[in-house]
């Protein structure tokens, strides 16, 4: 009865030991930050560059939502740099983040319904990923793959931007002006005389 006591006791033994020994191998899930946004992020210097998406309905021309976290006390340029899809052309733009010295990781936004729009033109239709370089001061920047999506979804319904249309040329009639005719004048008060009739 002894014995099997004893193996009872270390069966038990072994089967909390190689349970246990599970939990000590196996990374924790909780301790790994997962993104819960459409967009994607990254931290470039002192600036941290949150929630980056592109939104267009054609892939023509789309706004850039995103939001700029200014961990400075100083307000900084940042350049926004792409290639144009359809003319291979680099093309950079500068927005300014706000920046107080009473209030570190000020946040300026863009793209939203009531914030200044970063519009970029020919990048790639919706679905796909489009390559975006984000930089300031001397600061080595970072490229980010930047999801491009349409206003199907609701929280980016009329945010896509709209192509501006081209003006159609109008050519301009000219409007008829009214010239006095000059009245016929009576006698030689209008006339010259020549030098031979003196």
């Amino acid at each position: 009865m002894r014995a099997r006591f004893a193996a009872s006791v270390l069966t038990a033994a072994l089967v909390v030991t190689g349970t246990a020994g599970c939990a000590f191998i196996t990374p924790q899930v909780t301790g790994e930050i997962k993104q819960v946004t459409d967009g994607v992020n990254t931290t470039i210097g002192d600036v941290d560059v949150r929630n980056a998406t592109l939104i267009s309905d054609s892939g023509e021309l789309a706004s850039l939502l995103v939001s700029f976290v200014n961990n400075t006390d100083q307000p900084q340029s940042v350049t926004v740099q792409y290639e144009n899809g359809s003319t291979g052309e680099r093309v950079s733009q500068e927005v300014e983040l706000e920046g107080d010295a009473d209030n570190v990781g000020t946040i300026t936004s863009f793209g939203g319904s009531d914030s200044e729009q970063i519009l970029l033109e020919n990048v790639t239709e919706p679905g796909s990923l489009f390559p975006v370089y984000f930089q300031y001061g001397d600061t080595e920047g970072e490229q980010l793959m930047v999801p491009v999506l349409n206003t199907s979804l609701p929280e980016y319904d009329g945010l896509a931007p709209t192509a501006t249309p081209t003006p159609t040329p109008t050519v301009a009639l000219p409007t008829p002006t009214v010239v006095p005719t000059p009245e016929p004048t009576s006698g030689t008060e209008g006339t010259q005389q020549s030098p031979e009739g003196e």
